[in-house]
Protein backbone atom coordinates (compact mmCIF):
# COMPACT_ATOMS: atom_id res chain seq x y z
CA UNK A 1 0.00 0.00 0.00
CA UNK A 2 1.36 3.64 -1.25
CA UNK A 3 1.82 6.00 1.42
CA UNK A 4 -0.47 7.93 0.10
CA UNK A 5 -3.08 5.81 0.26
CA UNK A 6 -2.06 4.72 3.64
CA UNK A 7 -2.52 8.57 4.57
CA UNK A 8 -6.04 8.79 2.61
CA UNK A 9 -7.04 5.93 4.99
CA UNK A 10 -6.13 7.35 8.41
CA UNK A 11 -7.73 10.84 7.41
CA UNK A 12 -10.83 8.85 6.81
CA UNK A 13 -10.85 6.80 10.06
CA UNK A 14 -10.41 9.96 12.08
CA UNK A 15 -13.02 11.76 10.29
CA UNK A 16 -15.85 9.13 10.86
CA UNK A 17 -14.82 9.26 14.49
CA UNK A 18 -15.24 12.87 14.53
CA UNK A 19 -18.52 12.56 13.45
CA UNK A 20 -19.29 9.53 15.62
CA UNK A 21 -18.36 11.81 18.76
CA UNK A 22 -20.49 14.82 17.43
CA UNK A 23 -23.82 12.51 16.56
CA UNK A 24 -23.16 11.46 19.99
CA UNK A 25 -23.00 14.39 21.79
CA UNK A 26 -25.44 15.94 20.21
CA UNK A 27 -27.76 13.13 21.32
CA UNK A 28 -26.52 13.30 24.77
CA UNK A 29 -26.94 16.72 24.79
CA UNK A 30 -30.85 16.20 23.93
CA UNK A 31 -31.25 14.30 27.01
CA UNK A 32 -31.94 15.04 30.68
CA UNK A 33 -31.57 13.15 34.00
CA UNK A 34 -34.95 12.92 35.65
CA UNK A 35 -35.17 11.86 39.11
CA UNK A 36 -38.58 9.65 40.98
CA UNK A 37 -39.74 8.41 37.41
CA UNK A 38 -38.06 4.75 37.74
CA UNK A 39 -39.68 1.64 38.49
CA UNK A 40 -37.38 -0.19 40.77
CA UNK A 41 -34.41 -1.55 39.32
CA UNK A 42 -34.67 0.59 36.09
CA UNK A 43 -32.87 3.62 36.85
CA UNK A 44 -29.89 5.02 34.83
CA UNK A 45 -27.87 5.78 37.50
CA UNK A 46 -27.55 7.72 41.62
CA UNK A 47 -30.12 5.68 43.54
CA UNK A 48 -28.30 7.28 46.74
CA UNK A 49 -26.36 5.55 49.40
CA UNK A 50 -25.92 1.79 48.97
CA UNK A 51 -25.92 1.36 45.55
CA UNK A 52 -23.89 1.64 42.37
CA UNK A 53 -25.71 3.05 39.50
CA UNK A 54 -27.57 1.38 36.87
CA UNK A 55 -30.41 -0.47 37.87
CA UNK A 56 -29.87 -0.65 41.29
CA UNK A 57 -32.76 1.42 42.81
CA UNK A 58 -35.01 -0.78 44.94
CA UNK A 59 -37.80 1.25 45.50
CA UNK A 60 -40.51 2.30 42.36
CA UNK A 61 -40.54 6.17 41.71
CA UNK A 62 -37.21 6.25 43.95
CA UNK A 63 -36.75 9.92 44.30
CA UNK A 64 -33.16 10.11 44.21
CA UNK A 65 -32.45 7.58 40.78
CA UNK A 66 -32.89 8.78 37.71
CA UNK A 67 -33.63 8.23 34.49
CA UNK A 68 -32.05 9.94 31.30
CA UNK A 69 -35.35 10.88 29.34
CA UNK A 70 -36.10 13.62 26.14
CA UNK A 71 -34.69 17.08 27.07
CA UNK A 72 -37.76 19.50 28.49
CA UNK A 73 -40.46 16.20 29.19
CA UNK A 74 -39.46 15.10 32.84
CA UNK A 75 -42.37 17.23 34.27
CA UNK A 76 -44.85 16.41 31.77
CA UNK A 77 -44.16 12.45 32.75
CA UNK A 78 -47.45 10.68 33.81
CA UNK A 79 -46.98 9.06 36.99
CA UNK A 80 -49.41 6.98 40.04
CA UNK A 81 -50.62 9.11 42.47
CA UNK A 82 -48.86 8.56 45.88
CA UNK A 83 -50.08 6.57 48.85
CA UNK A 84 -51.98 9.93 50.12
CA UNK A 85 -53.54 10.83 46.82
CA UNK A 86 -50.84 14.04 46.27
CA UNK A 87 -49.50 14.21 42.56
CA UNK A 88 -46.12 12.19 41.82
CA UNK A 89 -43.76 14.24 39.53
CA UNK A 90 -40.43 13.37 38.12
CA UNK A 91 -37.93 16.33 38.87
CA UNK A 92 -34.38 17.39 37.31
CA UNK A 93 -32.57 17.00 40.88
CA UNK A 94 -33.21 14.66 43.55
CA UNK A 95 -36.68 14.07 45.39
CA UNK A 96 -36.93 13.28 49.38
CA UNK A 97 -39.86 11.11 48.58
CA UNK A 98 -40.22 7.18 48.14
CA UNK A 99 -36.83 6.44 49.68
CA UNK A 100 -35.99 3.29 50.81
CA UNK A 101 -36.36 2.60 54.72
Amino acid sequence: MSNSMKTLAIAGAVAAALTAQTTTTAQAAAKEKCYGISLAGANDCAAGPGTTCAGTSVTDYQGNAWTLVDAGTCADIDLPAMADGTAREGALEALERDLPA
